[in-house]
């Protein structure tokens, strides 16, 4: 159906689904699941780190009264490896050989490396040559103190910080539930994975490129699906989805076409947020809220939906997360012709490169909307502004540099 659209810019359409009212909540999972998880809470040192007195290198323990007068001779008591424990006090003349990281007895002040020691050939005695500037002891609570913050709320969480929270003990950690998104194609010429190819008809590119950003945006893709352009399929499939999910990506039928169903289902939505927008490619892109879940509907070009996905998916996926996106904004150069005019701003799929502590964009092959070709090698956007004349090689835009690249 045939329908006039009011089309807005760029930065109104971002800034409604940036309006959209998130509800997020949290889960306690085991660490050795929490890689690249957002941790929701402060996490507190349950006691100091390191919590007891640690040799700093291989060496002998000794008394601060007897740290003088070098080269001297000391009675070698015994050995403390790393994981043993030493009771017995230490008096004048005497020395502890004692290994990297192991305990320091409590008397003890300094520990000398064996690079400045000569032990007997029955290892009872040891001459000590000189002294040490540093006591090579790490003394207890020198990283963190107990009741400290270990790790603020709100971070991604990494194999460092796996490391840390391990440190002390901690097995599981309260973090922001991914939100579960559901990805609906459309269109009676798709293809399944495994059919022949035939004439008008295609295989789903965009459903395994949308899963995979989804999941590298922090989101859950437990539904997914392709159906023909039947009105009926198309809307009880997307009912059911908006029950169960928190965010349902479509892409195609979002178009002023006879069979688009997804741009009938937005016009009737109880909020429809935008179905049209002043950009090339996808200015078709339309989002709409129903039962209180978001659609995101993308166009069903391959380049339209991988640009529509950054510019408005990648955002709010990472706001569940309590995270910043991770496209990063900059200013660049265009390096090379680029002569198609446009009507709309047109979000240009480029590559970069920094030199001479500047950015430099390239546009990056064939980027029709319907053009797939480089989707693997872009790796940034750049901003050509409308205009009725070509933007000059050599002009200043805006550019985004694009995350997993």
């Amino acid at each position: 159906m045939l329908t006039r659209r009011t089309p807005i810019s760029v930065a109104e359409a971002q800034k409604r689904i940036n309006e959209i009212t998130l509800t997020t909540s949290t889960e306690i999972i085991p660490l050795t699941e929490a890689n690249h998880r957002v941790i929701a809470t402060d996490v507190y040192a349950p006691y100091d780190y390191p919590h007891f007195r640690r040799a700093g290198m291989d060496g002998y323990a000794i008394l601060a009264s007897d740290d003088h007068d070098y080269p001297r001779e000391f009675t070698v008591l015994g050995e403390i490896q790393a994981g043993a424990t030493w009771d017995q006090p230490l008096r004048p003349g005497e020395a502890v050989r004692i290994m990297t990281g192991a305990y320091v007895p409590k008397d003890a002040e300094k520990v000398i490396r064996i690079e400045k020691t000569r032990p007997s050939a029955d290892k009872q005695k040891v001459t000590i040559i000189t002294s040490e500037r540093k006591s090579n002891i790490t003394e207890t609570g020198t990283d963190v103190k107990k009741g400290e913050i270990v790790l603020a709320k709100d971070q991604e969480l990494n194999p460092g910080g796996l490391a840390v929270l391990t440190a002390f003990g901690i097995q599981q950690v309260t973090v922001y539930k991914k939100p579960r998104i559901a990805i609906i194609a459309t269109g009676t010429e798709l293809l399944g994975p495994h059919d022949p190819i035939a004439a008008g008809k295609i295989f789903n590119s965009n459903g395994i490129m949308l899963k995979n950003l989804v999941e590298e945006s922090g989101g859950i893709v437990d539904f997914e699906t392709q159906l023909p352009d039947e009105a009926n399929v198309i809307k009880e499939t997307l009912e059911k989805q908006m029950a169960s999910h928190d965010i349902v990506i479509t892409d195609g039928g979002v178009s002023v076409g006879d069979f688009d169903y997804i741009g009938d289902e937005a016009r009737k939505a109880d909020q429809l947020l935008f179905n049209k927008i002043k950009q090339r490619p996808g200015s078709v892109t339309t989002a709409f809220i129903q039962h209180k879940t978001l659609v995101m509907a993308l166009s069903g070009n391959p380049g339209a939906c991988f640009t529509g996905f950054y510019l408005y998916m990648e955002p709010l996926i990472r706001r569940y997360q309590h995270q910043p996106s991770r496209l990063r904004k900059v200013r660049a150069t265009l390096a090379a012709p680029y002569n198609k005019t446009n009507g709309f701003d047109r979000y240009l799929r480029c590559t970069y490169e920094f030199k001479n502590n500047h950015f430099l964009v390239y546009p990056n092959g064939i980027n029709r909307s319907g053009s797939l070709a480089n989707l693997q090698t872009t790796n940034c956007l750049a901003l050509i502004p409308h205009s009725t004349t070509p933007m000059k090689v050599g002009t200043e835009t805006d550019a985004w540099l694009l995350p997993f690249k």
